[in-house]
Order: C-alpha cells, then structure tokens, then sequence
C-alpha cells in the first residue's frame, strides 16, 4: 500500500465483491500491520497510530457493514481522510476501554479536557497533542468522550530526532486523574517513522 498518499480517493476504494473476496486476508494483513502501532498508556487507555492504511481499510469495512454505497463514502472520507498523517505530524485514536459500563461512566465523569493533556516527549522535548476539531469531545459538564482523535505535530527537527531512533521517546498523559508515561519501543518507532514524509 502507498506511503505516500495523504488523501483516501474514491479510485483507492475496492468494489464491494471484491472486497468481500478479499477481507479476510486483507483483515488479516491489516491486523499485523497495526500490531506495532498499539501502544497501551496505564490500565485504561490505549493509543491507536492511524495512516494512510489504517483509514482505507477502516472505510472498506464500514462500506462492507452499512453497504451505503457513494452517498455512505462521501462522509466516510470526510470522518477519515483528516486522521491519515500529512507527513509532518503523527495522528491517533485515543481509547479509553473499561468493559464495566458504572466504572466508564465514573471514569469518563472525572476526566473531562483529557484530550488537552496527551503529549509526546523526544529527548526531553515536549510534543503537546492538538485534538482533532471536528466535535468537543468534552461535554459542557466534563465528562470526557471514550474516544479521542489526536494529532502531534512535529518541527522538522524533532522529525530528524524521532527518525534517527537514537532518542528517548515517549508518550504520555498528565491529567490529574490520569496520569501515565510509556516508552515507544523500536518496533513502534520504526513504524511510526514512515507516517514522515
């Protein structure tokens, strides 16, 4: 699949038979893909790395489930198309994943404005996430949405720093109710690297 691309067009779009044909060793292959860009942050929330990959095939599926044809694809690409990496920036969907539905709700009630807090540290230097703007994903009283799209935008400095894999690099969120670092492991950073260019 191309690097390179930006930008789902409605000629990357398989046809439904073929698609179908096909899902099963395309799931498959999707599934390896993004087995390194998953990174765990404390007991409840996970970081989802996107690109240009990630968002053809989540659009392939979602025309495969809800079977909406061109009128379906239009709000398909324009859900997914902001969260492919533009080539200066890595972007990711933030879950929060708690299977009781008392404990989400506590949760989610205490950490309102939680998408303000994720950041990125390279060598010491601090990336702050921007949210995506398409909605508030905090309501007026603050409890926080389970699922949060962000983006991490890079100097070209930190680009060549983040590329060179000689750096400490992590990911965090520094809120008061929820507070936790991960390092990004090799594996992680190498396919990450690729969503630069």
């Amino acid at each position: 699949m191309p690097k390179e691309k930006k930008e789902i067009q409605k000629n990357d779009i398989m046809s439904l038979d073929i698609y179908t044909a096909q899902r099963k060793e395309l799931r498959k292959k999707i599934v390896e893909f993004k087995k390194n860009r998953r990174i765990p942050l404390g007991p409840y929330a996970t970081f989802y790395f996107e690109s240009y990959e990630t968002m053809l095939a989540q659009v392939q599926e979602m025309l495969y489930i809800e079977k909406g044809g061109d009128e379906q694809l239009k709000d398909e690409l324009a859900a997914y198309n902001p969260l492919i990496p533009n080539g200066k920036e890595l972007t990711a969907t933030l879950m929060f994943e708690i299977d009781n539905p008392v404990s989400r709700a506590t949760f989610l009630g205490k950490v309102g404005g939680i998408e303000e807090k994720v950041f990125m540290r390279i060598d010491g230097e601090v990336v702050k996430a921007v949210p995506e703007q398409d909605v508030d994903r905090t309501s007026a009283e603050g409890k926080a949405s389970s699922v949060q799209f962000i983006h991490f935008k890079f100097t070209e400095q930190q680009i060549e720093k983040f590329k060179s894999n000689l750096h400490k690099i992590e990911i965090g969120i520094d809120h008061k109710e929820y507070s936790h670092t991960s390092r990004l492991s090799e594996l992680t950073i190498n396919s990450l690297v690729a969503d630069f260019n």
